[in-house]
């Protein structure tokens, strides 16, 4: 159950990232993954990445390991890796 949840709240915020980005960003791509990858390109979302690990302050490096995971495929079920 617990995993059903996060996934639920992994996909809402893709779509919810993707409306926002009014259909530039990645439909996979998390808002934590895209603002630590737009902050390190110097992209304007960029500033997102500093209040979202602010705003999750028991885990302050969250963006750059969601980055991370994305980079790794580490989402994927094991038959996408």
């Amino acid at each position: 159950m617990k995993q059903r949840i996060l996934n639920l709240l992994i996909a809402l915020e893709q779509l919810v990232y993707v409306v926002i980005s009014l259909g530039v960003g990645m439909p996979d791509e998390t808002m934590s993954a895209a603002a630590y990858r737009m902050e390190k390109e110097g992209k304007p979302f960029g500033f997102m990445r500093p209040i979202i690990d602010a705003l999750l302050w028991f885990d302050p490096d969250h963006c750059h390991q969601a980055y991370l995971s994305e980079v790794g495929k580490k989402q994927l079920p094991d038959d996408y890796q």
